[in-house]
């Protein structure tokens, strides 16, 4: 007699879902049944023999969801986790799937094999209810029955799915990585972090899981957490803080957003024609107004509408409080230049600080308003609108609708940072598709990038700044989703995997939560600026300044200014007008000698070295030296340009401004600008986002990503200048 392998298989469902009855309808058993909740209250076993399988089925209580909310649910779940199954049946009500499914996203965000039974399919016929089965099924990537359990209509086809589910996964499954949103996933990313190094309580939990469940406040794990050592105690704090945080600015609390993010996964789900109809459909509020902001043809634009909204409001508000910051930090040169002795200290102060940051503070304000709106569009719960109608296009590139969200926190709508986009990819299940958004992630316009545009703008697009940013943001969507389709056809074949995205409902954002959200970001702006800016502007100061002219030079230039002082006196001017002809021939000496001292520092020598590149690409030497400084950060490329042209100026009174500097520069023509827009646009990641690709894939990609980029934004740069120029002639 041949031995059977023993399976045990869960069967767990909501209250009133029929999973009792299919449990007896499987086994033969004499289960009670009822039709009110909690009748289950006791662990029910039964058996079915099959393809040399003996199928060990528990009967769990009915519950709602897997937090420990009442008795029915706490054995449920500890059945589940401590016994671990080989396999769960979850029985739904067909007729309420979107409240039925609550309990499957759950299941598969603990990490076990799901097989699912679509109960009471004649009630959803008999109301004239289309379930298209096989589509939920893949973009669940779950096998899905459909079953009516009183009369014993798919018991069969659910043990075959056991059984295939069992040999393919062996018991174990990936988890589900949901996002919760840009409120919430910083927050469970650090406690992942913090369960996955202790090694805490993750013989039972997925770390990510129990993170959640701390957020959910489930007492029965934070019970088990304050027994398994001190990390439970700093993860309640944790929980505490953010709980705080969500009540001071959003009015709610932890646990409502994440069940309002389960229902919108849910809910993206279902709206892929999951569900229909012969009769009309009763619909939400969400759902009525993403009846037009989604529209095939109105939803995409009315987002390219609000895109260009956010930039005219962003010039034409933001430039008056911008002018008042650059007249607040010219004022600060000019007591630097009065009451500093000239030398090498009134140097670093007035070029390499308050000009190098200076520069980066000063758009601060448009960063402000660009950031409120963003905050604004995000906590309303559109953002993940823009990934539901992309999806489309996304996939004619090779890459998902999840995708969005990272291209979106990367700067896709100006403002964001590559580092949250790359680590906001780990939500999408393909590894391949992960990949191509974490190399392309970076191409998008980060709130760095967006301070070096927005000097380039003003200085050489000052009558049409709107659309200017416009099409440098079309263009960092460009690049990404060309450069994904040819990754996508070379290094990283694969298959598509089906959109799912959560939708959340929408939710009107309170003042004082965009005030705060926005303060915070803006914030972490003027912080670099005021750490990492200030010690980089300082660095590229020293390699501008050093080493010094040698005396020989020097005094070319002191002779200069000799003779130009006999020149003036010759002339028998009045005490007036020859000390005014002195000073302006004096300023033109100074900008001829601080010009050469540039050339001949450190800085200068990396840049004449790479003049025949760079002069491939038409940039200025200026810009070589920024481009290098930008290596660590991109706003770095503001401040550096800044202190170049402050130690450098050939004509301080015909320039006041950076931008009027730049714009009367003869080196900047058309093709050059371009070029330059498109390098900054594509070159090398910042440091800490090439750790953070690293982080997420590997070192070989982070490498790859560097140097790809480099040489790709190069590419482009040249073709751009020299076609460019080509054509100008």
């Amino acid at each position: 007699m041949s031995v059977r392998k023993v399976i045990p298989v869960a069967v767990t469902g909501q209250p009133n879902c029929g999973k009792s009855t299919m449990f007896n309808a499987i086994t033969g058993g004499t289960a009670r049944v009822g039709n009110y909740p909690g009748i289950t209250v006791e662990r029910l076993e039964g058996h079915f023999l099959t393809k040399g399988y003996d199928i060990r089925l528990i009967d769990l209580p009915g519950t709602y969801s897997l937090t420990s909310y009442s008795m029915e649910e706490v054995v449920a779940r500890n059945v589940i986790c401590d016994e671990r199954p080989d396999a769960v049946i979850c029985m739904l009500d067909a007729t309420a799937l979107e409240r039925s499914l609550y309990l499957v996203v759950q299941l598969m965000e603990l990490g076990v094999p799901v097989v699912v039974g679509l109960n009471m399919m004649d009630e959803v016929r008999r109301k004239k209810i289309r379930i298209d089965s096989k589509k939920l099924s893949k973009l669940l990537q779950v096998p899905i029955v459909e079953c009516t359990a009183r009369l014993g209509i798919g018991k069969k086809e659910l043990i075959q799915s056991v059984v295939e589910v069992v040999e393919k996964t062996k018991g174990k499954c990936a988890p589900l990585p949901i996002s919760y949103g840009h409120d919430l996933d910083p927050v469970l990313d650090e406690m992942e972090e913090k369960i996955k190094s202790a090694g805490f309580l993750t013989d039972k939990y997925t770390p990510r899981w129990l993170a959640v469940k701390y957020l959910e406040d489930d007492e029965n794990v934070i019970e088990k957490g304050r027994q398994a050592g001190p990390l439970g105690v700093e993860l309640e704090a944790m929980v505490e803080k953010t709980e705080k945080r969500f009540s001071d600015t959003l009015d709610t609390y932890p646990e409502a957003i994440i069940a309002d993010y389960r229902y919108g996964f849910i809910n993206s789900i279902l709206k892929q024609g999951v569900i229909s109809r012969e009769d009309d459909l009763r619909f939400d509020f969400s759902d009525k107004i993403d009846r037009f902001l989604t529209q095939k043809l109105l939803g995409p634009l009315i987002m390219v509408g609000l895109l260009w909204m956010m930039f005219y409001i962003t010039f034409t508000f933001g430039t008056y409080p911008q002018g008042w910051v650059e007249d607040i930090f010219g004022f600060m040169g000019d007591l630097g230049d009065r009451f500093i002795p000239e030398g090498l200290v009134q140097s670093l102060v007035v070029s390499g600080i308050i000009d190098g940051v200076g520069a980066v503070v000063s758009f601060a304000p448009l960063i402000l308003i660009m950031f409120a709106m963003l905050v604004f569009l995000e906590d309303l719960g559109y953002m993940a609108r823009v990934a539901y109608m992309l999806d489309r296009l996304l996939r004619v590139f090779g890459l998902h609708g999840a995708s969005v969200m990272p291209f979106i926190m990367s700067g896709g709508i100006p403002g964001g940072c590559a580092v949250p986009g790359v680590m906001c990819a780990r939500t999408l299940r393909s590894p391949r598709e992960r990949l191509a958004t974490i190399l392309t992630a970076p191409f998008m316009v980060c709130g760095a990038k967006t301070t070096a545009y927005l000097m380039l703008i003003a200085a050489f697009f000052p009558k049409s700044p709107t659309m200017a940013m416009f099409m440098i943001v079309l263009a960092g969507w460009l690049f990404a989703l060309v450069v994904s389709r040819i990754l996508r056809w070379t290094i990283i074949k694969g298959p598509a995997t089906p959109f799912v995205m959560e939708l959340p409902p929408y939710r009107l954002p309170t003042l004082h939560g965009v005030a705060i959200h926005t303060w915070d970001r803006v914030w972490q702006y003027l912080k670099k600026a005021g750490t990492v800016i200030l010690a980089i502007s300082v660095l590229m100061w020293v390699l501008m300044t050093f080493p010094r002219l040698p005396d020989e030079k020097a005094d070319k230039f002191a002779r200069q200014r000799v003779a130009a002082k006999q020149q003036v006196a010759e002339k028998n001017l009045s005490n007036e007008e020859g000390d005014n002809l002195v000073q302006k021939m004096f300023a033109q000496i100074d900008g001829r000698e601080g010009e050469e001292g540039l050339k001949h520092s450190l800085a200068g020598r990396i840049s004449a070295s790479l003049e025949p590149a760079a002069k491939l690409a038409g940039f200025p030497w200026q810009t070589t030296i920024a481009m290098l400084g930008a290596f660590a950060a991109k706003e770095v490329f503001v401040s550096t340009m800044s202190t170049a042209y402050s130690m450098g100026d050939v004509d301080p009174e015909g320039a006041t401004s950076l931008s009027e500097q730049l714009r009367e520069d003869p080196g900047y023509t058309g093709p050059a600008v371009y070029s330059i827009i498109l390098f900054l646009l594509l070159y090398t990641p910042c440091m800490v986002t090439v750790v953070a690709i690293a982080k997420e894939s590997n070192w070989k990609w982070a490498a790859f990503s560097s140097i790809g980029a480099l040489v790709f934004a190069y590419i482009v740069s040249v073709a751009v200048f020299q076609i460019g120029t080509a054509l100008s002639v």
